[in-house]
């Protein structure tokens, strides 16, 4: 218990000592051209942040203030949103390939994961929910400022079943029963085998126990990996509902990386409410989605199969690819709970990637729907949190008492989404929490 206490005081301590370097008490954002993240149209007006929360939007567009501790922005009528929120992301698997996690220096591969945190802040993205990965340490040294990052919604490791999608142990491994060390990534904590109720149980306690906001369970087979197929069904209704039952008693939730009908319809049976992928569903579970109100967090994935060498692979990144405009139609069609998230692993060869993935939305998507789906829906989807949610006041949005995460544009993204492809460039402003965290204006 002592230790425990020493160990909240210190994290305590450093909190205050991080926060004080932003001394600002007040910020006025005047003159811009304001998108609050539900409604398509602007207004015009100031913004007014008293620490981390946005306590005022005024039509004055040069509002100012003779308080001392105020530092007054000139927006010079550009563009403002809300932070991007990108609903599906892994932060340690962004910023490590497949061979460093397996050869790596652990401590450099959590500070390369800070890093690329970071980065992704840079690029627009204010808040994630991270779907696998060890990232409470780096979750604290964002929300502290120690690190600039952006708000992580944990799910920490993925559950995963035995030849699942998150079992990283290697072909030639004695079975479990008989060989006792996990393999690297399960150390690491990127997943966690676990095969019956039992384990499955004791899996998902620990992810909560943990810090999760959420859990994230492997429901069926995947793309990347060699040997779960594509088209397998994962874990039983009653190992999923087990997941789904320790989410609830602690007031939050399940959602499942599962691609096909059969793995999608096993778990919103078992209690799941959301689904991530989705890419392969028929129109009819689409539609018995939306009748059950379950979010579908999709990623914009084309048929570029040129990352692959594997002549299964590359069929299964085809057929995914050739299934995202059907999916995305229909649930068009029914009125789906949409989410966007990217859902990249390994670093990507285009630093920008992320954003292109928001822009690649363009097929589907008007600007408004996609700027509203990046902001405000996927704020939605993260309230499923509920008492676990790491952040309990509105995300995605700009309206009173809604946390200070703002974007200015140097053109709106709104007439144009191309521009969010160049963040570098078109993103002049960023404030996270009521910090400003970039100002190139």
């Amino acid at each position: 218990m002592i230790k425990q206490i020493l160990k909240i005081s210190a994290f305590v301590f450093i909190l205050s000592l991080s926060i004080s370097g932003f001394s600002q008490n007040k910020i006025i954002l005047q003159n811009v051209e304001i998108f609050n993240g539900k409604d398509n149209k602007t207004t015009t007006g100031s913004i007014v942040i008293q620490k981390n929360k946005i306590i005022e939007i005024s039509k004055n567009t040069k509002l100012t203030s003779t308080e001392e501790d105020t530092k007054v922005i000139d927006g010079k009528g550009k563009f403002v949103m809300p932070g991007m929120i990108d609903a599906h992301w892994h932060s340690f698997l962004a910023a490590n390939s497949n061979q460093s996690i397996m050869l790596g220096d652990e401590s450099f591969l959590f500070i390369k994961a800070a890093k690329e945190s970071e980065n992704t802040l840079q690029r627009g993205f204010t808040t994630v929910r991270d779907l696998g990965g060890h990232t409470i340490g780096i979750k604290q040294a964002n929300d502290a400022f120690l690190n600039k990052g952006p708000r992580i919604f944990p799910s920490e490791a993925m559950i995963s079943q035995t030849g699942g999608h998150g079992d990283a142990s290697f072909l030639w491994e004695e079975p479990r029963m008989i060989h006792h060390s996990p393999p690297r990534f399960q150390v690491l904590g990127g997943s966690v085998i676990a095969d019956g109720v039992y384990e499955v149980t004791v899996a998902a306690r620990e992810q909560l126990r943990n810090g999760a906001s959420q859990l994230k369970v492997m429901a069926g087979g995947g793309v990347a990996t060699l040997y779960d197929p594509l088209d397998a069904t994962q874990y039983t209704k009653e190992e999923i509902h087990a997941a789904v039952e320790a989410a609830q008693n602690w007031g939050t939730y399940v959602t499942v990386h599962a691609y096909t009908v059969d793995a999608v319809r096993q778990a919103i049976d078992a209690g799941v409410q959301c689904i991530d992928h989705g890419h392969l569903l028929d129109e009819g579970t689409v539609k018995y989605m939306t009748d059950k109100g379950i979010w579908l967090s999709m990623q914009p994935f084309d048929e570029d199969a040129s990352a692959y060498t594997n002549p299964e692979q590359i069929k299964n990144k085809i057929l995914v690819g050739e299934g995202t405009s059907k999916v995305y139609n229909w649930a068009k069609k029914y009125k789906t709970k949409l989410a966007w998230g990217s859902d990249l692993v390994s670093p990507p060869k285009d630093p920008f990637r992320q954003n292109q993935l928001v822009v690649n939305m363009k097929k589907w998507f008007s600007n408004y729907e996609i700027l509203k789906m990046i902001t405000y829906d996927n704020a939605q989807l993260l309230k499923l949190s509920g008492n676990r949610s790491p952040y309990p006041g509105n995300l995605g949005e700009i309206s009173v008492d809604a946390y200070a995460d703002i974007l200015l544009f140097n053109e709106s993204p709104l007439k144009d989404i191309d521009v969010i492809g160049d963040p570098t460039k078109n993103i002049l402003l960023i404030i996270k929490d009521g910090k400003v965290l970039k100002n190139i204006l």
